[in-house]
C-alpha cells in the first residue's frame, strides 16, 4: 500500500513516515499544499494524510483539487476542532479527519480502516449486485456510479454511504447508527458529517436536490433511501 503525507511541519511528517514505514507502508513526503496535488495527480497512491493549514495551498484546496481528478481516501490532519473547520474539510471531499496533537496509534487505526473499506472491492461480487433504483444505479464491483446512465464520482465514504442505504431500502438510520455502520469503527466525529455526505449524495445523484425521490430525510430521527418512487 502506497500513502502520501503532506504536511508543512517536517519533523511531523518524519514521524509519520517512520510509524507507516515500520506497519509495511510505501510512503511518500509532500511539504506544501500545491505538492500535495502535483504528487497525488502523478502518483498512484492508495490513501493520502492532508493537513489543514499549510502554505502556497491550503488542505481544503488541496483536497477540492484532488477531488476533481481522483476519488483516492483522505484523511485530514487539523489543529482546530471546531465543527464548522471540519464539515468544511467533509465538504472539500475528504473522507475522514484527527485533530492535532494526535496519538500515531489513531492515525494507523483510521488509515487502517480506510484502507480495509477500500480493498473490500476485490472482493468477488455476485452477477446481480448492481443495484437499481430509478434513474441511480450502483455497481459495487467496480465502485462506479451513475445517474440516468452518466457516470457520477463519488468519494470512499459517499459511495459506501449510498450503497448501504440502496441495500437497506425503506429502513430509517440515525446519524449516529449511519456513522457507526459506515464508518465502521468507533467514529468520534460530529454527526453532521452524515448530514454533509447525505446533501452531495443528494447534488450528485437526485435529478431534483431540493426535493429528493430516492435519499430521503425522516425528520427527527435520520435518513433512507426510498422503497418506492
Amino acid at each position: 500500500m502506497k500513502i502520501l503525507v503532506v504536511d508543512d511541519e517536517r519533523l511531523l511528517v518524519k514521524g509519520i513516515k517512520f510509524n507507516l514505514e515500520n506497519e509495511g507502508y510505501t510512503v511518500d513526503a509532500g511539504y506544501d499544499g500545491e505538492e500535495a496535488v502535483e504528487l497525488a495527480r502523478t502518483g498512484d497512491y492508495d490513501l493520502i494524510v492532508l493537513d489543514l493549514m499549510m502554505p502556497k495551498k491550503d488542505g481544503l484546496q488541496a483536497c477540492q483539487e484532488i477531488r476533481s481528478f481522483s476519488t483516492v481516501p483522505i484523511i485530514m490532519l487539523t489543529a482546530r476542532s471546531e465543527g464548522a473547520d471540519l464539515l468544511m474539510g467533509f465538504e472539500s471531499g475528504a473522507d475522514d479527519y484527527v485533530t492535532k496533537p494526535f496519538n500515531i496509534l489513531e492515525l494507523k487505526a483510521r488509515i487502517r480502516a480506510l484502507l480495509r473499506r477500500s480493498s473490500m472491492t476485490a472482493a468477488p461480487q455476485p452477477a446481480n449486485a448492481v443495484l437499481r433504483r430509478g434513474h441511480i444505479c450502483i455497481d459495487p464491483e467496480r465502485r462506479s456510479a451513475s445517474k440516468n446512465g452518466q457516470n457520477v464520482e463519488l468519494t470512499m465514504k459517499e459511495f459506501d454511504l449510498i450503497e448501504f442505504l440502496m441495500r437497506n431500502p425503506g429502513r430509517v438510520y440515525s446519524r449516529e447508527s449511519l456513522l457507526d455502520l459506515v464508518w465502521g469503527y468507533d467514529y468520534q466525529g460530529d454527526t453532521r458529517t452524515v448530514d454533509v455526505h447525505i446533501r452531495r449524495l443528494r447534488e450528485k445523484l437526485e435529478l431534483d436536490p431540493g426535493h429528493p425521490t430516492y435519499i430521503i430525510t425522516k425528520w427527527g430521527v435520520g435518513y433512507y433511501f426510498a422503497d418506492e418512487g
